[in-house]
């Protein structure tokens, strides 16, 4: 029998990681709470009618959200690929069935230059996974309406595809503006904010046809990907399942645990929340300000999500970060951080999916590193 006090990472010899890095992916993005694990596990021993459970989910997220349906996938890539096909076909089921061959059809995906990320793969992936073309408007600096007004008049054109992330070259950007250029010519508008569900109101009062999130990052279910958007183009999305979205179908434990994390969000005390992350970047703040080899600030969100990072900047430049990176990975818990700034010397820490323990422990950890570096 298993001893249950043995971690996995224990059981299976793998490496225990106190993630500082965000909702990264290749970390495994996440930690459910118990109530959402409880529920997924009871998902996984019983049997569904998985049309009920999608109805289901369409009204749990149309409430959460103020969308008008809502639909869950497998991820937010899915959810890529899926709306994009979505804007190729409608509900047409010959059209469905026939992608990625688009045929005589309108298949040209309007995105902008700044918004064309590489998140693990480039997103123009997902977009030519659905049969698709991408035409990109502006460049990585900005994106004038007049030149997207352009673009979106491209003989052929089927979407917008707009990215909300920190990852976007460019942030200051007229949302709406460009939302009412597409609803104008009767293109749909979606958009990608994989990692921004804490914002989905304010997404959606952009009039997007689609707002697409990740249901594994903030919200900490099961990996899934959710879309909120019209009725019409939900329809239209969930119109995939008999096509390319077959091979994108969620699991039920994952559908069950989108709702158990959703049933958890409703009852979240938001101010109490926002609390206690401003708390933790406090403390390491606090427990960091001492270092004469280190510049500590917090710093906001860049895609305005309502929580701030830790920016250290290494006086000792990017040598100097690095090595204390390396150090931090290569230890007992692995620490893992944001390495997006290394090259000017700089490292990001988040913390939200921490708790107090974990940051003293990174506080202690980087005081090591320092030190081992400042005494060769």
């Amino acid at each position: 029998m298993n001893n249950p006090t043995t971690t996995l990472h224990d059981k299976y010899g793998l490496t225990p990681v106190i993630n500082a890095a965000g909702s990264y992916t290749p970390l495994g993005v996440s930690r459910s709470s118990a109530f959402v694990a409880r529920q997924t596990a009871q998902a996984l021993q019983a049997f569904f009618v998985i049309e009920e459970l999608q109805q289901l989910a369409s009204r749990q997220l149309a409430a959460f959200s103020g969308a008008q349906a809502g639909a869950v996938t497998h991820c937010a890539s899915a959810a890529i690929t899926q709306a994009v096909a979505a804007c190729i076909t409608g509900t047409d089921a010959a059209a469905v069935a026939d992608l990625p061959d688009v045929a005589d059809r309108r298949h040209t995906v309007v995105i902008p230059e700044g918004h064309c990320v590489d998140y693990g793969h480039p997103i123009l992936t997902d977009i030519r996974l659905a049969g698709a073309r991408a035409l990109r408007a502006g460049d990585r600096s900005s994106l004038p309406l007049a030149e997207l007004e352009r673009c979106l008049d491209t003989p052929g054109v089927c979407g917008l595809l707009l990215v909300s992330s920190r990852l976007t070259a460019f942030q200051d950007f007229d949302w709406a503006g460009a939302v009412a250029l597409a609803r104008a010519r009767r293109i749909p508008t979606v958009i990608d904010g994989a990692a921004q569900d804490l914002r989905v109101p304010e997404l959606l009062r952009t009039g997007a046809d689609a707002i697409l999130v990740s249901a594994h990052k903030y919200l900490a279910s099961p990996t899934a990907g959710l879309v909120l958007g019209t009725q019409a183009f939900i329809d239209a999305f969930r119109a995939q399942e008999r096509g390319i979205g077959r091979a994108m179908k969620p699991s039920k434990e994952a559908v069950l645990g989108v709702l158990a994390a959703l049933e958890e969000r409703s009852q979240l005390d938001t101010a109490g929340w926002r609390a206690r992350q401003d708390n933790k970047v406090a403390l390491l703040m606090d427990l960091l300000h001492h270092r004469q080899d280190l510049d500590v600030r917090a710093e906001d969100d860049p895609a305005g999500m309502p929580f701030q990072r830790i920016r250290l900047a290494f006086r000792g430049g990017v040598a100097a970060a690095r090595d204390v990176v390396g150090i931090l990975a290569s230890g007992r818990p692995s620490i893992r951080v944001m390495e997006h700034g290394l090259e000017n010397a700089l490292v990001h820490l988040e913390l939200v999916a921490l708790d107090e323990s974990e940051v003293r422990h990174i506080a202690a950890q980087l005081a090591v590193a320092l030190d081992a570096r400042g005494a060769r």
